[in-house]
């Protein structure tokens, strides 16, 4: 991949590392609250992780009024970062401040 697009509200900000990408995407775009739980997590693929590694694909369909292509495509978003950066390497941490809600992506160089 030549890039990292952030694709949030059409955003097309461009990242040389997957890093930066989450770093820009946690930093300079407004929380997610999930419609399954009320989790409130960074937008984009903080997002997709929550719905897909908390809830079901019924479910997700459901709140999201989604289809198979739309659980396809996140599916792919989600692939495609796990596999440029290792999942352990990607921090969500929490802060009181934010009722534990904060999150950081990190990982090392």
């Amino acid at each position: 991949m030549s890039g990292w697009e952030c694709a949030i509200g059409g955003c097309g900000a461009t990242f040389r590392t997957v890093e930066s990408l989450l770093t820009h995407q946690v930093d300079a775009h407004e929380r997610h609250e999930c419609r399954i739980c009320g989790t409130t997590v960074p937008e984009g693929f903080f997002a997709i992780k929550h719905v897909f590694e908390e809830h079901t694909r019924t479910e997700f369909v459901r709140a999201y009024d989604a289809d198979a292509s739309a659980i396809r495509e996140r599916e792919s978003i989600k692939r495609d970062v796990e596999d440029t950066v290792d999942p352990r390497e990607i921090y969500v941490g929490r802060d009181a401040d934010t009722d534990g809600d904060e999150a950081v992506a990190s990982a090392s160089n």
